[in-house]
């Protein structure tokens, strides 16, 4: 066992030291612009739109909890699935 420790720790020493000694290829040319190579983005559908609006509500509400000692023994998981099912019913 102490044999395949000591041989794999010299085939790594041995691979870096490989790795090192070879100089890294230049760059020939400059990288292209995000803007040039970057897809338009698209917009939105309204209900992710909606789902967004309503963790940024709850989100808002947790830190108030949090700050006051008032979320009930709750963890964010189960803050987030009651505050996320009255605001949909609510229709925010």
């Amino acid at each position: 066992m102490h044999a395949r420790l000591i041989a794999a720790a010299l085939a790594t020493a041995f691979a870096l030291s490989l790795g090192a000694a070879t100089p890294a290829p230049a760059q020939t040319s400059s990288p292209a612009k995000k803007s040039e190579s970057a897809k338009p983005k698209r917009s939105l559908s309204a209900s992710v739109t909606a789902f967004r609006d309503r963790q940024k509500k709850c989100s808002a509400e947790w830190k108030e909890a949090k700050a006051a000692n008032a979320t009930k023994g709750q963890k964010w998981p189960q803050f987030w699935s009651a505050c996320n099912k009255r605001l949909k019913a609510a229709g925010t």
